[in-house]
């Protein structure tokens, strides 16, 4: 009985034609040199889960739900008085998503989530860290299907960053193309 590994969509097409066209591109010597997505971090804090626990309760349910990870809630590092904060209060949730999972997210993301939102004409080339990371910011988190609209009693946002092995910005910025990222299409002005 032979058995068939499962590998994500998108896994398959970097190694198919992602790493052939960085290659080309950037002309490495092997495909150990081509850039690859390490993580996808998703981090999202709670307006409001100093006065309310629960909320952080759900925003850890709902980042579970979208990302098929279990997430963890965070906690507020220092104490500020004037936000009524103590330290290791519930203040948020993230979640880290690797191998697999990572890539069945970034499929998810670029074919369904990305194009429901409300006038959506791709997404900012200018949020890279300058060592290769890219963070993305979603306003909403209803543009995921997983997400059911008559359950949600707070539209909040959420902030996805894309760790990659890129030295530089133009690198990361060409695999998460070729990955498929909707990035938007600058075109420069001369008047």
């Amino acid at each position: 009985m032979s058995t068939v590994k499962y590998t994500p969509r998108l896994a398959d097409k970097y190694t198919k034609e992602v790493v052939p066209a960085l290659m080309k591109k950037f002309g490495y010597s092997t495909v150990m040199q081509a850039p690859k997505l390490e993580k996808i971090c998703v981090n999202r804090g709670v307006n409001g889960a100093v006065n309310d626990k629960k909320l952080v309760d759900i925003a850890v349910d709902e980042l579970s739900n979208i990302t098929g990870q279990k997430a963890v809630a965070t906690t507020s590092k220092k104490d500020i008085s004037n936000f009524k904060l103590r330290k290791n209060m519930p203040i948020g949730a993230r979640v880290t998503l690797r191998g697999e999972r990572m890539y069945e997210f970034l499929d998810r993301l670029i074919a369904v989530a990305l194009p429901r939102v409300r006038d959506f004409k791709g997404i900012n080339e200018k949020s890279f860290d300058g060592r290769g990371n890219y963070t993305l910011g979603v306003t909403e988190q209803i543009i995921f299907p997983e997400i059911d609209i008559d359950k949600v009693n707070k539209i909040t946002g959420l902030d996805i960053t894309f760790v990659t092995t890129a030295n530089t910005n133009e690198e990361a910025y060409e695999l998460l193309k070729e990955l498929g990222m909707p990035f938007k299409n600058i075109k420069k002005d001369n008047n």
